[in-house]
């Protein structure tokens, strides 16, 4: 009757909570520094799981994994959550490969990470796509848990220094000129932060 009783306390609470706390919005709210993560590289022969607390220097880095917090010290960040095969999350990807190659949006590190991908379904959509910015996998989740990540594509633009500049959210950040517009505003915005 006790343990009876302490779950239907439990599930009072649950209900309690969802209905009273609205969900915390997907992403790191502007001003706010990305939360640093590594994460192994499609392209790589790292596996495991992302390390939610990775070392900052380059000494301790390993080159197969993607190093958000060694990206935003040389440049500001645009950075992709995707799910592989969803064709409109991988669209985003591709989107990003584009301005990628503008010379004029150089001074900007693209990175992507398939959340809850395996190795093998991420570097299968690299290599079905043609990517060549660093795109990384987050097996377990945890990356994806950390940003919050409810829907895709969900992109984190961030300045130098890793200071939030925006978090943008749905299938309208896929139009190559209204995401070119922003990653311009990012670069006019001095960049650092």
């Amino acid at each position: 009757m006790v343990g009876g009783l302490a779950v239907i306390l439990v599930i009072a609470f649950v209900v309690y909570s969802l209905t009273t706390h609205p969900p915390a919005s997907a992403g790191v709210p502007a001003g706010r520094q990305l939360h640093f993560f590594a994460a192994p590289l499609a392209t790589s022969t790292l596996n495991g799981d992302a390390n939610l607390n990775p070392p900052c220097t380059l000494a301790r880095h390993n080159p197969g994994a993607l190093n958000v917090c060694l990206l935003v010290k040389q440049a500001p960040v645009v950075l992709a959550f995707f799910v592989t095969n969803a064709s409109v999350c991988e669209r985003e990807v591709s989107t990003l490969q584009a301005l990628a190659r503008q010379p004029e949006l150089r001074g900007v590190q693209f990175a992507a990470v398939a959340i809850r991908a395996s190795h093998a379904a991420t570097a299968k959509a690299v290599r079905k796509h043609g990517w060549t910015i660093p795109v990384a996998y987050d097996a377990d989740g945890g990356v994806g848990a950390l940003y919050g990540v409810t829907a895709c594509p969900m992109l984190e633009l961030a300045k130098r220094g890793g200071a939030v500049a925006d978090t943008l959210i749905g299938e309208h950040w896929l139009n190559e000129s209204a995401l070119e517009a922003r990653v311009r505003t990012l670069l006019a915005s001095g960049a650092s932060g």
